[in-house]
């Protein structure tokens, strides 16, 4: 007899109910929760059924399986959120047949399908052998309770055995959905003890598993053990587990670095390498290590630039006195930037004496830019890895220094100062300026090479600054590369304007006193100038000023806040001790023997005063003061060209084969060398042998020839600003350095008489303070020696 009946239906997500089974769910769509209020408010029997996409959220009775189970509501609890808490007993199979929409849910017509009854020795054979492997099944799970469930296939009924198994299986919706349909007992157990075989030689699989890593590792390394077992599961399933949080993240971190494709592939295929090994493993942290470089470096974020060049002029004025052809070229690089959208790059080397403002010029850029601005200092490398970094390989490797900074700078195109390339040095370990070639060659700085990285990076948008103090220890592939901008020294006037502007304000306020307290004159600061220090640059200067600023300080806390100090040229020795210097040169008495000459030094210029001597003896030459091979040659030219003019000067013809001459040039512990001195040995030799006196207000420098030529010399600059510091107000040049005179300021050149010379009877008609004993124009027809002319020098 066939029995049907309406019952009102609740779809389920993911869940069977199968016959003798007590199911608690949560009831949460509106449509289910009328359902179940119908039946509840009835006879408290409801059709449950599995719907076919757990996703759907509004069910048709297409999306919902026909074959379903007839339930007995057992209890019922409406949760604070709205949604109904149920526990149902499954009680028999039921087939939906029709369908009735009713006041916002279903009702179905469902067929009852009989339970049915088998009593054979098939049956209960293989209700035997379903029950062991249940027995098998529940002792290698970890999920099911060995009792309860032994206590619960302990059953005569076929159906009800195969029911019971069928909810505590843990396998997928639809193969549970297939057992549901399956009507016959027996048919239903052969289909249970198939599954049962399959899921017990998974889980013996899994036992093995734990078998074989249990051997290979030690008691004491849990961690070990899971990271083992993980690899063993992985082996044996043929797939891979996806890694924790920290491969997520560095995957998300890879995707946002926005890398150029080599290098993202390179980094993807590096994190496959990380997810393979264990955590703990010292290549792990290698790899982890290398991720997190290629994830930090700066691959595609630029900073804005600025191109207002009346903005960049003003920062330039605001941090900096003078330098104004220095400003120049660096607005002319601004100016080409605005223009040309990607400018070949230039690198601008500063070179000058220390305290002239060459690091701080370069921040001054990079404001004025408004740019990132990075600094790394070159002095003392002698490792080429500081520049190009370690190879993985190496225990400890880093990326080198120029990759670090470009991390540090956050962006592509930072300014990027390199300070004191000059003092780089090279050893056993590799040469650091050949390095530096590649960062600093615009036609291969887009593709630079970091070992470490071992991917190239693209420098071209860095604006790279060099600082150097001396250019010669240099090497020349890369001072080719370069574009130099020299800084010389600051005159008088401007370091007595950089003191009011910069220095004197910067020390006031570091030691905690106003301009109440203290104020230090223009003559103050020019007697500290001239009697307290002698350089290219203002850093005595800004030492010596904020030394009277703490003596000052100091009474301010003796005597009160309200003390004021006016500092004068006068009570100087009370705060800065005895002058070290003297004010001038020029005050001195003119003295035979003695000239002065002008040297070009790393710290600027300096005057070199050089004497010469005569003594009874064998006309033997003696030269001191530790003077290089160059400048010993000099004084052989100049004793040579005094030689062959000495009948025109008014000195004895014989001298030679009866005088000694000594020339030395004080401060003996200092070495000299150089041709520049040349016209000044010859000068001090002409004096000491014609006994006229050289003035002392004179400076001189150029190079001496046989013929009794002045050929140019260098850093013409250094040498006038040093003789301008000095007092001296007569400077003789060669005439080829003219062109030199161009880079002096024109409040230096006003002040100061410049003579330039083509000979040597030009230098000394300025250089000594009478006329020679005899003083006529040299002639082949004389009754003298002629001296050395154009045609007896051999090329």
């Amino acid at each position: 007899m066939e029995v049907y009946e309406t019952l009102p239906i609740v779809p389920l997500r993911d869940v069977v109910v199968f016959p003798h089974m007590m199911m608690p769910f949560v009831i949460g769509r509106p449509s289910s929760t009328r359902a179940l209020e119908h039946a509840l408010a009835k006879d408290k029997r409801i059709f449950l059924a599995a719907q076919h996409d757990a996703s759907v959220d509004d069910p048709q009775p297409a999306d919902i399986y026909t074959m379903g189970c007839v339930a007995n509501i057992v209890q019922s609890l409406k949760l604070p959120d709205g949604n109904i808490k149920v526990l149902v007993e499954g009680v028999d199979r039921a087939r939906a047949i029709e369908w009735k929409e009713d006041k916002g849910f279903y009702r179905v017509v469902v067929k009852m399908l009989p339970r049915q009854r088998e009593t054979n020795e098939d049956v209960e054979a293989t209700m035997g052998r379903v029950v062991s492997l249940f027995e098998q099944y529940v002792k290698l799970s970890n999920n099911l309770h060995y009792d309860a469930m032994i206590a619960a296939v302990r059953v005569d009924d076929a159906g009800k055995l195969a029911d019971t198994i069928s909810a505590h299986l843990v396998v997928g919706v639809d193969e549970k959905q297939n057992l549901l349909e399956i009507i016959s007992p027996l048919e239903r157990l052969n289909r249970i003890a198939g599954i049962l075989e399959i899921e017990v030689d998974k889980l013996q699989v899994d036992r093995r598993i734990q078998s074989r890593v249990k051997k290979q590792m030690e008691k004491a390394q849990k961690e070990y053990y899971l990271n083992e077992k993980m690899k063993a599961i992985q082996k044996e399933l043929g797939r891979k587990d996806e890694k924790g949080n920290e491969v997520d993240e560095l995957r998300k971190k890879i995707e946002q670095a926005k890398m150029p494709k080599d290098v993202e592939e390179k980094a993807v295929q590096e994190l496959k390498r990380l997810e393979a090994m264990p955590p703990m493993s010292a290549e792990a942290t290698v790899s982890r290590n290398y991720l997190d470089w290629l994830i930090a470096v700066p691959w595609h974020k630029k900073t804005r630039e600025s191109r207002d060049l009346k903005r960049a002029e003003q920062i330039l004025h605001e941090d900096h006195y003078g330098l104004d052809k220095l400003k120049d070229r660096i607005l002319e690089f601004l100016a080409v930037r605005a223009l040309v959208k990607k400018p070949k790059a230039t690198i601008l080397t500063f070179a000058g004496p220390p305290g002239v403002g060459k690091t701080s010029l370069a921040k001054s850029i990079a404001r004025a830019m408004n740019r990132k601005f990075v600094r790394l200092s070159l002095g003392g490398v002698r490792d080429e890895a500081e520049v190009r970094g370690h190879r993985r390989t190496y225990i400890g490797a880093f990326p080198g220094q120029i990759i670090q900074m470009m991390k540090k700078a956050g962006t592509l195109n930072p300014v990027f100062l390199l300070d004191e390339v000059d003092k780089m040095s090279m050893d056993f370990r590799g040469d650091p300026s050949a390095a530096l070639l590649e960062v600093l060659d615009p036609e291969q700085n887009h593709a630079f090479l970091d070992h470490y990285l071992d991917v190239e990076f693209d420098l071209s948008n860095v604006m790279f600054i060099c600082t150097a103090n001396v250019l010669h220890t240099v090497p020349q592939a890369l001072r080719d590369r370069m574009e130099v901008l020299p800084l010389a020294g600051y005159t008088e006037q401007e370091k007595i304007e950089i003191a009011k502007r910069f220095l004197a304000p910067k020390a006031i306020a570091g030691t905690g006193l106003t301009t109440e307290n203290v104020s230090v004159p223009d003559e103050t600061l020019q007697a500290i100038i001239q009697r307290y220090t002698r350089e290219a640059g203002v850093r005595n200067l800004e030492r010596e000023i904020s030394s009277i600023c703490r003596k000052v300080a100091r009474k301010v806390v003796v005597e009160g806040r309200g003390f004021k100090e006016t500092v004068t040229p006068e009570r100087l020795s009370d705060y800065l001790g005895v002058p070290r210097f003297r004010s001038t040169i020029a005050e001195e008495k003119n003295e035979v023997g003695i000239a002065t000459g002008l040297a070009w030094t790393e710290v600027g210029g300096e005057l070199l005063v050089t004497e010469a001597t005569l003594m009874s003896g064998k006309g033997r030459l003696t030269l001191t003061g530790k003077l290089g091979d160059v400048m010993q040659e000099s004084a052989q030219a100049a004793m040579s060209y005094v030689r062959s003019k000495a009948e025109e000067y008014g000195i004895p013809r014989n001298f030679a084969r009866q005088t000694d001459v000594h020339i030395h040039v004080p401060e003996g512990a200092i070495p000299k060398d150089g041709p520049s001195a040349g016209i000044t040995l010859a000068t001090a030799l002409v004096s000491a042998l014609t006994r006229v006196p050289t003035r002392r207000d004179v400076a001189m420098t150029g190079e001496i020839t046989l013929r009794g030529k002045v050929l140019p010399i260098g850093g013409v600059k250094e040498k006038v600003l040093a003789a301008h510091r000095a007092g001296l107000k007569t400077i003789i040049l060669p005439k080829d350095n003219e062109k030199d005179l161009a880079d002096i300021p024109k409040n230096v050149l006003d002040v100061l008489d410049i003579y330039m010379v083509e000979t040597m009877d030009e230098v000394l008609k300025t250089a000594l303070a009478g006329p020679l004993p005899t003083l006529r124009p040299a002639s082949e027809d004389a009754g003298v020696r002629p001296p050395i002319g154009d045609d007896t020098i051999t090329h």
